[in-house]
């Protein structure tokens, strides 16, 4: 799951050669702003077949933070 993640946000922000870990953050390590972070969790409900309400997308700011909120969608 990680890597098809990965794979989405490189396309989506158009960054290569940056090391994404869960421990990434969108704003400080990626230069995410919320439209992106909006934009990449479309992306990832189209790719994993999920609905994630954008309420439910506060306090999330790491890759690890997005992973467990899809995971709890699936």
């Amino acid at each position: 799951m990680l890597a098809k993640v990965k794979e989405i946000i490189g396309e989506h922000l158009n960054i290569e050669g940056i090391e994404i870990t869960l421990e990434t953050s969108f704003k400080d390590d990626l230069g995410a702003d919320s439209l992106d972070l909006f934009e990449l969790v479309m992306a990832f409900e189209e790719e994993y077949s999920i609905e994630i309400p954008p309420e439910e997308l506060e306090g999330v700011t790491t890759i690890g933070d997005v992973l467990e909120l899809m995971k709890k969608k699936m």
